[in-house]
C-alpha cells in the first residue's frame, strides 16, 4: 500500500489535485481520508463556543485516530472513517467503511504537522496558492458549505486561518517531496504526481 499526503492551506486547491489524482486510477485501487474527518467531536462544547473553535490548530485534530486507521488499512483491514459536520461541529454516529487499497490518500491542511503522521507517508506533496486566491476560496466554501457569512469568515481568516497558516501550515513545506504551485490549476505539476505515484505502485509490485 502506498500512502500519499496531500498537504497545503486552507482553499489551496488540496481538494480539486485529489480529484484528479482519483481519476486517473481505478475506483477499487485508491481511497482518500480527509483530515476534515478527523476532527474532535465537540458535542460537549456549548453551541455558542463551537462557532469559536480554531480549526486551524493542529489540537483540533484526533491525530491518534487518523494513525490508527492508516495502520489498520496497512495492515489489510478494514476501518470505520468518521463523518464530520461543520455546521453542527460534531461527528456522525454513522461511519464510512474504508477498505484496504493500493493508493491510500490523506489530504488536509495539517497532515505534515504530525509527526508519527509523516512517519506513515510515502509521497508528501504540498499544494501551494496565492493568499488572495486561497481567501477567495475559503470564502465562496464556508459560505455555502458551512453556513458562515462573509463577515464571520473574515473575521475567522483575520484571527485564526491566516496566523495558524504562518505558525503551522506554511512552515511543514519542508517536509513535502514535492511542491504544486498554483493548486489544482497545475496540470504539469499534477502530471508528474500521478507519475511519481505510478512508478511507486510497479516498484512495490516487482
Amino acid at each position: 500500500m502506498l500512502v500519499v499526503g496531500i498537504a497545503g492551506g486552507t482553499g489551496s486547491g488540496k481538494t480539486t489535485v485529489v480529484e484528479k489524482i482519483v481519476k486517473r486510477f481505478h475506483p477499487d485501487n485508491v481511497v482518500i481520508l480527509p483530515q476534515d474527518s478527523y476532527y474532535r467531536d465537540n458535542r460537549n462544547v456549548p453551541v455558542k463556543k463551537r462557532q469559536l473553535i480554531n480549526f486551524d490548530h493542529p489540537s483540533s485534530i484526533e491525530f491518534p485516530l487518523l494513525i490508527d486507521h492508516i495502520k489498520k488499512l496497512k495492515a489489510g483491514k478494514i476501518i470505520h472513517q468518521p463523518i464530520y459536520s461543520f455546521i453542527t461541529c460534531t461527528r456522525s454516529e454513522e461511519t464510512i467503511t474504508v477498505k484496504p487499497a493500493d493508493v491510500v490518500i490523506i489530504e488536509g491542511i495539517l497532515i505534515l504537522a504530525d509527526e508519527k503522521l509523516r512517519e506513515l507517508i510515502d509521497i508528501k506533496v504540498f499544494v501551494d496558492a496565492d493568499a488572495d486566491d486561497r481567501l477567495g476560496r475559503i470564502i465562496l466554501r464556508d459560505i455555502n458549505e458551512r453556513g458562515r457569512s462573509v463577515a464571520q469568515v473574515l473575521e475567522r481568516y483575520d484571527k485564526t486561518v491566516k496566523p495558524m497558516h504562518l505558525q503551522f501550515i506554511e512552515p511543514t513545506k519542508r517536509y513535502a517531496d514535492l511542491i504544486v504551485p498554483q493548486g489544482g490549476n497545475n496540470e504539469v505539476g499534477i502530471d508528474i504526481l500521478i507519475s511519481i505515484i505510478e512508478k511507486n505502485l510497479r516498484t512495490r509490485k516487482k
